[in-house]
């Protein structure tokens, strides 16, 4: 008996040893899992807050709408349009062949469209929103909408598209806008960038003002669920809107001037006010339509425009340099004049000018006789500019030029101005590293040789001398609309481009001179015997004075000056002469200049001339810079 109750003793104090450290191991191990919930739920329950709901919320970017560009009087040149687009999100579906093809059922994708959205597709990451296919109708948006548990990450967005209501008519002067590059998002910290579709500024005042026009991002608080699905929006603050950007341009006069010059094969004019530099007109032709970008250019229509002769994808006023031929001999008479010549000196025309083993001819085969420096510039007689030219030199010609601003970029506010050229002794032995002879002097004095200037350039230097001999600027900023403008803003814009407010500085000539150049251009159009009588203004109180220009693109032989010059409609279309013509108006009380440049178009007094003429004649009767934005007259509908 005692045996058996030391043996049950014995197991008594094993099992209570074993419950003990059973019970110790579960103690251990609660105590454990209370001290990992108390770390996880109170030490570290800001961390996993944050994850939650980052996993629940999502951020979105919100893309502002961007600044409309007015004209002078308010009609909008560049505005913007609902726009319904599908969008894509690759880790939201897993066969995206699949679903393209579906939602290619309800809408039908180009394979053009299709092998984009692949490429974004690689480009990206999964979680990020492609594009693909934008401006859905309503009926096409509604299928889509109708249909989307059938298409795995597919939704409708809804934004904005840019529109161009006058398509090519401004096409040169506001550019347009695109998608940016990877180096382009790269490389600017907007955040916008990233926006799928997002679209920057890439030419004309869309890319000078792309970063006022675009506005900054709002964002949008969206929760999702599990697999993305948006469940509802818990925040939302809307993006501030680019500043609208009102312009100098005068829409209906652009339109008369850019159809007026509309059967040139390639022509180009630019009507300015003499006071102010405000750009009222800017016509280039051939043009294109900046809705093309837009969307997207086909590689065809982009070989189209690139490869086309008459290059409609270049703005002619500022990008193309021409011999300004006899409308230089405005600056080739304000030099002599600087340099002491009297204006009533004369020189006779016998028809040539001999120089040493050379003999330049005039226009005029007979001659002009005894001329002086008004008659000079009525005849447009070479004889006479060949003479002064030679006297003054080539460095004084090209230092008056500089004045009148040729031979350097005007400042106007578009990308890609051309400087021109405006040679001297020094331009001579820097860039060719030949010395300047003295007979290519008398070429430049008439405005050929190696001289090369815009239509802008052309149209400001008349400007300078109609003006009394203010340098001013040109320019196509007027101010920033009232719908999100910023005073401020405009201010460090405008002094950036070089738009500074205030008057322009007066030029060191003699105004003395200006007046003996406004009143020989006054007879090249108002006197019988003026080369461009006949192209006249007669309407009382719109009078123009103006002067001619034809400069040769190719060189006339011995042989054929002999046997007679070929016309012009007898040569190949790149051989033909430029024809050119600047003028003022009126010609008593100034306050608008133009230039026109027709390429290969013939003679300036025949072919220019009535261009520019017509298009004076449209600006006096609109007088754009003396009318109020709020007058009848000026309120235009958008087409």
């Amino acid at each position: 008996m005692a045996g058996n109750k030391q043996q049950a003793q014995n197991q008594a104090k094993i099992f209570s040893r074993r419950a003990m450290i059973l019970g110790g191991m579960q103690a251990t191990l609660v105590g454990s899992l209370i001290a990992r919930l108390y770390y996880l739920q109170v030490i570290e329950s800001e961390k996993y807050r944050l994850l939650a709901d980052e996993n629940r919320i999502n951020l979105r970017l919100l893309p502002p709408s961007r600044g409309l560009i007015l004209d002078r009087f308010g009609v909008p040149l560049a505005a913007n349009f609902p726009n319904y687009r599908a969008i894509l999100v690759a880790e939201q579906t897993k066969d995206l062949e699949q679903t393209l093809g579906d939602f290619a059922r309800l809408v039908p994708l180009t394979e053009r469209e299709r092998t984009k959205v692949m490429r974004e597709l690689k480009r990206n990451r999964a979680f990020t929103p492609i594009p693909v296919k934008e401006d859905l109708s309503w009926e096409q948006m509604s299928q889509v909408e109708l249909n989307l548990p059938e298409l795995p990450g597919i939704s409708i967005e809804e934004d904005q598209k840019r529109y161009y209501p006058f398509a090519g008519l401004t096409a040169h002067i506001l550019g347009y806008v695109q998608t940016a590059s990877e180096s382009e998002v790269a490389a600017d910290a907007d955040p916008l960038l990233t926006l799928p579709g997002f679209r920057i500024g890439r030419n004309g005042l869309e890319r000078t003002y792309d970063k006022s026009l675009r506005g900054s991002a709002g964002k949008s608080e969206i929760e999702v669920n599990s697999v993305g699905r948006i469940i509802r929006q818990l925040s939302r603050v809307e993006g501030k809107a680019g500043a609208d950007l009102v312009t100098t341009i005068d829409i209906g006069l652009q339109e008369f001037a850019q159809q007026r010059i509309a059967a040139e094969q390639s022509c180009s004019s630019v009507v300015m006010d003499i006071f102010t530099g405000e750009i009222l007109a800017m016509a280039s032709t051939p043009s294109f339509d900046p809705a093309s970008f837009y969307r997207g250019i086909s590689s065809d229509e982009w070989q189209m425009l690139n490869t086309d002769m008459f290059r409609p994808l270049t703005n002619k006023t500022i990008s193309d340099g021409y011999a300004p031929g006899s409308t230089f001999k405005i600056v080739t008479t304000m030099a002599a004049q600087e340099a002491g010549i009297s204006p009533n000196f004369s020189v006779f025309c016998p028809g040539f000018y001999t120089f040493g083993p050379m003999r330049l001819h005039c226009w005029k085969k007979e001659g002009h006789g005894h001329v002086s420096m008004t008659d000079a510039l009525k005849h447009s007689c070479d004889v006479y500019y060949y003479d002064i030219a030679k006297r003054v030199g080539i460095d004084a010609i090209a230092e008056m030029a500089r004045k009148f601003g040729l031979g350097k970029v005007t400042g106007i506010d578009l990308p890609g101005e051309n400087s021109g050229v405006i040679p001297d002794q020094a331009w001579k032995i820097g860039t060719l590293g030949e010395k300047w002879y003295p007979g290519e002097t008398l070429v430049a004095g008439i405005g050929q040789g190696f001289i090369q200037t815009t239509p802008l350039q052309l149209c400001l230097m008349t400007a300078r001398v109609a003006n009394g001999g203010y340098a001013i600027t040109p320019r196509l900023f007027k101010r920033y609309g009232a719908s999100g403008g910023a005073a401020a803003e405009a201010g460090e814009l405008a002094a950036n481009a070089g738009l500074a407010e205030g008057a322009a500085p007066k030029m060191d000539v003699n105004p003395n001179h200006l007046a003996i150049i406004r009143r020989g251009m006054d007879l090249v159009t108002n006197d019988q015997r003026g080369t461009a009588y006949r192209r006249r203004i007669d309407i009382p109180g719109m009078e123009m004075a103006g002067k001619t220009g034809t400069s040769q693109v190719r060189r006339i032989t011995m042989s054929e000056r002999a046997t007679g010059v070929r016309k012009n409609e007898d040569l190949p279309w790149p051989q033909r002469d430029h024809a050119l013509f600047v003028a003022y108006a009126p010609v008593h009380q100034p306050r608008y200049a133009i230039s026109v440049v027709i390429e290969h178009g013939g003679g300036g007094s025949t072919f220019a001339a009535p261009i520019a003429r017509d298009i004076l004649i449209e600006c006096q009767r609109r007088d754009p810079a003396r009318r109020n934005p709020n007058d009848e007259g000026g309120r235009r509908e958008m087409p």
